[in-house]
């Protein structure tokens, strides 16, 4: 490829909008422009890193007996009202009608779609197990697009499907999945780790995300560094460590705590630490009046909460609803609560002994407040608590460990949730009917290429690994007037493309410091630089762009050098 025929603008400045380095440097080299709020045009030296990526995938699916198609993103409510989705996905769900009045989505994904076409073309268990998969676009009309690539309304995904006979054949076709992630993350010279998540709106009891290890990453990791356990922290499991516990149950008191809102106040003014004090938080569960109890210095996890409320919109109930319900905010408390109020505790808070907590009223707090006792009620206690680092590992009990990270890709186990609800069934072999055992697994390819640029840059721009540059060399000729110098150029240009060499050359009338510039910005992993020293000594200069190392070589010897640096480069990376 000629640079003067690229389309490809370049930008000096860094764009108002773009708050961390992938977006600004995708934006910066071109490689996006932004057409509304989270959605974006993939440009040419973009789309070329989009394909080499989705080539990758599409290796290591097919080696593992996917199988790939293509289905419409807009698909009639009817498949999802089946499901039981089109009610409680939330507001992402992109809906739309035809001119008919008929109810339509644009897909943020595909399980209810798949099931279908498996349901009427399945019949006989020698016909599983299937991994049909494919690489489309997707649509989730986020409430904060944010990140460019990140966290936008209009996507590129790989979604692929199991469908077996049983549990053993999901462990199967899940741990295939498993592998397969692994080697395409490496592939991409991506520093990824998997880590037990939340299986979301997607379902089902089983699921790993991918997390590309980043500070920008928007999910945060918990893992321990004596064992394997690693967990979001949507997910992380902590051992409950109650207060008071071998204590004799003392007399209630309630105390006069004027103007003591705050946990640290209240714990100042009773004498007390933190952990030994239960807040009261009251939420709204998709319009439900919910009170939750946890200990004073810990965090509610409210993707955990939800889960256990079975809801899809969770946020603080305002302090007139409070007032309603027979509570002061700030003061709040499960002490006398009415009836109709669920309250939820987490485990720690049913095994306390002695703790203090809002007594409901203006002012004042309640002492020695035990719930083993039945000072209060408690409708269903269960683990909601955000574990922090230095938790305690549920695994080993080692400290555990945090770090930030972008979930690149994620795999469910699903089980029977859309094939038992959609009638995807088969015959086994006595010709008793099954419900077909479900997984589902996607990649963010957009995400995976912001990852990879989150992982691999500079001051100076990008810094592409080998198996997903947009080319693999980028030759400069330095004075476009010097006939000889452009002569060279042109020849080695020729010379490496008929090797299979990806190779650009920048042929541009422009100054060598605008040529240098846009190279680096860009990150080419290789730049051949024809300069004066080809006339002089017959040498050129190859630069390494993730090292800076320079190498003078023999003109003769370019191409040789430059293949055999390419084929070291991607078999770091573990490619062929």
């Amino acid at each position: 490829m000629r640079m003067s025929q690229l389309y490809s603008a370049t930008l000096r400045e860094v764009p108002a909008e773009a708050e961390i380095a992938s977006h600004q440097l995708m934006l910066r080299a071109g490689l996006i422009r932004k057409v509304a709020m989270g959605i974006y045009s993939y440009m040419p030296v973009g789309w070329r890193v989009m394909k080499k990526i989705m080539q990758i995938i599409r290796e290591e699916m097919d080696a593992q007996g996917g199988q790939e198609m293509f289905m419409p993103t807009v698909q009639p409510a009817e498949l999802w009202q089946e499901s039981g989705r089109w009610n409680v996905y939330g507001k992402e769900l992109w809906r739309v009608k035809d001119r008919h009045d008929r109810d339509f989505l644009l897909a943020p994904t595909h399980e209810e779609l798949i099931t279908a076409h498996v349901r009427n073309d399945v019949r006989s268990y020698k016909q599983l197990p299937l991994m049909p998969y494919q690489i489309q676009t997707k649509f989730r009309d986020e409430r904060r697009p944010r990140f460019g690539l990140m966290r936008c309304r209009e996507f590129v995904m790989k979604d692929l499907y199991s469908f077996d006979r049983d549990e053993a054949g999901l462990e199967i076709s899940y741990q295939k999945m498993h592998t397969a992630y692994t080697n395409v993350f490496n592939r991409c010279g991506l520093t990824c780790r998997p880590v037990v998540a939340d299986s979301g709106a997607i379902g089902g009891s089983g699921s790993h995300e991918f997390m590309a290890l980043s500070e920008v990453g928007e999910s945060q990791i918990l893992f321990c560094h004596k064992c394997d356990y690693a967990a979001t922290d949507e997910i992380a499991a902590v051992e409950p460590c109650p207060t008071g516990v071998g204590e004799t149950p003392a007399s209630m008191e309630k105390v006069h705590t004027p103007d003591c809102k705050s946990v640290e106040a209240v714990a100042a003014l009773l004498g007390m630490p933190a952990n030994r004090l239960v807040k009261t938080i009251c939420y709204m569960a998709d319009g439900k009046f919910v009170t939750v109890l946890i200990r004073g210095d810990r965090q509610v996890n409210e993707v955990k909460l939800a889960n256990v409320l079975g809801c899809v919109e969770l946020f603080f109930a305002d302090d007139e609803t409070v007032r309603q319900h027979g509570m002061e905010p700030g003061y709040c408390g499960p002490v006398g609560l009415n009836q109709d109020v669920p309250v939820v505790a987490d485990r720690e808070v049913a095994l306390m002994v002695n703790h203090a907590c809002g007594a409901g009223e203006k002012d004042y707090h309640l002492k020695n407040v035990n719930p083993q006792r039945g000072d209060y009620r408690i409708d269903t206690v269960a683990d909601i608590v955000l574990v922090e680092k230095g938790a305690a590992c549920p695994v080993c009990g080692a400290p555990l460990d945090t770090a930030r990270g972008i979930e690149v890709g994620q795999i469910f186990k699903l089980y029977t949730k859309y094939s038992a609800k959609l009638g995807a069934r088969y015959l086994d072999e006595k010709g008793q009917e099954q419900d077909i055992v479900m997984g589902c697994y996607g990649i963010g390819v957009g995400r995976t290429m912001a990852a990879i640029i989150e992982q691999n840059h500079d001051d100076y721009g990008i810094v592409w690994p080998m198996s997903v540059a947009p080319w693999q060399v980028e030759i400069v000729p330095v004075n476009d007037k010097d006939e000889f110098l452009v002569e060279q150029a042109e020849g080695l240009y020729q010379e490496l493309s008929k090797r299979g060499v990806e190779t650009l050359i920048d042929d541009r009338k422009e100054r060598p410091g605008v040529k240098f510039n846009d190279a680096d910005l860009l990150g080419f992993p290789l730049r051949i630089t024809v300069g004066k020293k080809c006339r002089e000594t017959g040498t050129v200069e190859i630069k390494i762009r993730a090292t800076g190392e320079v190498q003078e070589v023999a003109l003769a010897d370019v191409a040789d050098i430059i293949q055999n640096l390419v084929r070291s480069m991607l078999q770091d990376l573990h490619c062929s």
